[in-house]
């Protein structure tokens, strides 16, 4: 009888062949999620321009946009924890500060300008569910992570 490649090996989640489908999987959604998310940021930064204190929205807009296109390469190239990490704050960060500047109007922190913005638009809407699945998808990556063949020591 051959082998069931449909459960892990040794126990271990994330290996054999359905392991390694659901983390290429995962790898995919957090990249696309965060690609969608550093398209929006980067599409509406010029309408945020004029939101400013020290520093204006656009350019945290554009911020958010760069550090979400990098975490999409590394989660897709890269493939090591720190990436996967850097994946899961970049989209666990913009997914809250979104979330509390809909519910929440903390004014103008510091240099940061007041973006209290309650409503929910289209581009919100796609925004917090791209940060949302790659959120999911870079949990279920650190979760089921495996660690490579043991190094011989001398």
């Amino acid at each position: 009888m051959a082998p069931d490649d449909s459960v892990p090996s040794r126990g271990r989640p994330g290996r054999g062949r359905s392991g390694r489908t659901a983390r290429g999987v995962a790898r995919l959604l957090a990249a696309a999620g965060l690609a969608l998310d550093a398209y929006v940021h980067a599409r509406l930064a010029g309408w945020y321009d004029g939101v400013t204190a020290t520093i204006s929205q656009g350019l945290l807009f554009r911020i958010e946009a760069a550090l979400a296109a990098l975490a999409a390469v590394l989660v897709l190239i890269w493939r090591r924890p720190a990436g996967d990490t850097f994946a899961w704050l970049v989209a666990t960060g913009g997914l809250a500060l979104l979330l509390l500047y809909t519910y929440v109007d903390i004014g103008a922190p510091g240099p940061l300008p007041d973006m209290y913005e309650p409503g929910w638009s289209a581009d919100k809407q796609l925004a917090a569910l791209a940060q949302a699945i790659a959120v999911l998808a870079t949990v279920f990556l650190l979760l089921t992570r495996t660690r490579g063949p043991a190094r011989h020591r001398r």
